[in-house]
């Protein structure tokens, strides 16, 4: 049986909703690791929940990088085992330099919890595979620091590497800044590293898992990650 470990640093709040989605939902094996652990190679994936580590001292996701479980992390990642960082966790993961690009202040400067729509860009990855190219899927956020930046070079890196997976849009699938929350660049809420097994994403999947949550179309990131 697979397992997968979820890291939980201190102001973690999502790294239940994680384990519950792969112990319980997908009747997987899943562990929790405290941030100052240093032995992660028993596991075969990696999720980084989301939250507020560290209280968001310096800047969210910054004080995180440097716990003991990150070089773990980057260790596990170097040798091709599937990560992901949710929200806090994409933060994390941009501070250890896994991902390009940073996350910044959302462009309204407030707090968003809301659901929204995506557009699955790349359904040709480790985290996307069942799903459809331009499967539109709903998903809540929950950030104040969701706002993608990348400049030119990196976005047409991430475009010609196909390292986009998930954009906002509409039911319709349009692309706009009328369907862009947070301000984000070209519309990003999700990108893959190069290597293809480290994903990062502003939206919940782990919260858009059970109808009863009002989406089941997040299962879909877990399920093709661990190939079931």
């Amino acid at each position: 049986m697979k397992k997968v470990g979820v890291v939980v640093f201190p102001g973690s709040n999502c790294d239940y909703d994680v384990y519950n989605v792969i112990k319980k939902v997908l009747k997987l094996d899943a562990e929790y690791i405290w941030h100052k652990e240093t032995a992660l190679r028993h596991y075969d994936a990696i999720v980084l929940p989301g939250g507020f580590s560290f209280g968001d001292h310096l800047r969210a996701g910054a004080v995180a990088r440097f716990s003991p479980v990150m070089q773990e992390v980057i260790n596990f990642a170097n040798i091709g085992k599937p990560v992901i960082g949710i929200c806090n966790g994409f933060q994390v993961l941009l501070e250890a330099n896994l991902l390009p690009g940073a996350l910044i202040t959302n462009k309204h400067l407030r707090f968003l919890c809301r659901d929204t729509f995506l557009k699955v860009k790349n359904n040709k990855t480790l985290f996307t595979s069942n799903y459809k190219e331009n499967e539109i899927i709903k998903m809540p956020i929950a950030h104040y620091t969701g706002n993608y930046f990348a400049n030119e070079d990196t976005y047409k890196q991430l475009l010609d590497t196909n390292s986009i997976v998930f954009q906002y849009s509409n039911t319709n699938g349009d692309i706009s800044d009328d369907t862009n929350p947070n301000g984000s660049a070209h519309n990003i809420a999700g990108i893959i590293n190069e290597k293809g097994n480290v994903l990062g994403m502003m939206p919940h999947p782990e919260r858009a898992c059970e109808a009863i949550l009002g989406s089941d179309t997040g299962i879909g990131v877990f399920s093709s990650m661990l190939g079931v």
